[in-house]
């Protein structure tokens, strides 16, 4: 399915910006502040934690308890019934240009975007299962061997479910990775050769391909979440999520990662006017008492994507793992009545299936 929605519609002229004001990626970047850092940057030195960057305080052994009594993570009573009923649409990648702007979603956070002639994976994950949780209740949307080539790869954090080390082994070891403060040296134990770490508010780019004349910019954002893969390294890389922006046609696709509601939002879409999509977290939110900080529930992901300012919202972060208590098929119910309530155009949520794919057009 294509977007010909009218590019100056009211909530973008609401924000200041028509599409004949975009500015250059360079431009972009003077506007928002951000600090642009060479690809494959290596020695920078990090703190040793990145927990100052919390936005609340990592739950304590009172709360561990009382997940544990309560068995508060695990899915309630009929919670999976509704398995065979989540959607699923394996398809063909389409077909697209350096004009255009295109994305498929793989399942959960993996999503493959193609922007600028490149083709971008976020948080790749296609292994059918990953530390600590069941197997994946839905197939993979795109199988691997159908993947053309890719350009560049976006994780978030260093959480399973978002890094997934066989996954990444796939790739040619000199595909870029840009990945968040702290965690290149885990890269580079892996032989990855282009590895760009990024703090909040700095950004790489690279040449645009099919073609395309200009260049595609990676900048990180902040998000409401924390890091942590061993026993060992809590807060140790910072995590975050991705503003993709195609410098020639200023198409911008704002992928949120792992994160609870919060402050981050307004001040990302102050940032950076004119989000075409939000590739937004809407599952894995119950128990709230637990989770709240730091993954959003369905209405709340419909909120941020309010205030960063995006036209489009796609949801993710469901319908792949079971990780927490809601029922599987509630965060997909629940996110579209919240978008009806706001009053919004109802094409503006793209609500894909696994596997669907959906595309922007200049």
């Amino acid at each position: 399915m294509t977007d010909h929605t009218d590019r100056t519609d009211p909530a973008r002229r609401a924000r200041g910006t028509a599409s004949p004001s975009r500015a250059t990626a360079s431009d972009q970047a003077a506007r928002t502040g951000a600090t642009l850092r060479p690809l494959g940057e290596v020695g920078r030195r990090w703190p040793r934690s990145f927990a100052h960057r919390l936005t609340t305080p990592l739950p304590g052994v009172r709360a561990f308890a009382r997940l544990a009594r309560e068995g508060a993570a695990r899915p309630r009573p009929g919670a999976l019934d509704a398995v065979p009923r989540l959607p699923v649409e394996r398809g063909p990648l389409p077909d697209v240009d350096a004009a255009t702007v295109a994305v498929t979603w793989a399942g959960h956070a993996s999503w493959v975007v193609r922007i600028g002639g490149l083709t971008v994976l976020t948080d790749p994950v296609w292994s059918r299962r990953i530390l600590g949780t069941p197997a994946r209740i839905t197939p993979v949307g795109v199988p691997w061997e159908d993947l053309p080539p890719v350009d560049a790869v976006v994780v978030s954090h260093n959480h399973y479910d978002h890094l997934d080390a066989p996954t990444l082994r796939r790739l040619p070891r000199d595909t870029p990775l840009f990945v968040p403060a702290g965690l290149g040296r885990w890269c580079a134990r892996r032989r990855f050769t282009r590895v760009t770490e990024l703090d909040w508010w700095e950004a790489a780019e690279l040449p645009c391909g099919d073609g395309g004349t200009g260049t595609v910019r990676f900048d990180f954002v902040p998000a409401h979440h924390w890091s942590k893969r061993t026993l060992t390294d809590t807060c140790r890389s910072l995590w975050g999520g991705w503003m993709l922006t195609d410098g020639t046609t200023g198409r911008r696709v704002y992928f949120a990662g792992d994160t609870g509601y919060g402050h981050w939002f307004e001040e990302i879409g102050g940032r950076y006017p004119d989000i075409d999509l939000a590739l937004m977290p809407i599952g894995a939110y119950d128990p709230r008492w637990w989770l709240s900080d730091v993954h959003v529930d369905p209405e709340e992901a419909v909120r941020a994507c309010q205030d960063v300012g995006a036209r489009n919202m796609a949801p993710m972060h469901w319908a792949t793992f079971v990780l927490s208590a809601e029922p599987v098929m509630e965060p997909l119910e629940r996110v579209r009545a919240a978008w009806e309530r706001t009053g919004r155009p109802r094409e503006q949520l793209w609500d894909l299936p696994v596997g669907a794919s959906r595309l922007l057009t200049v």
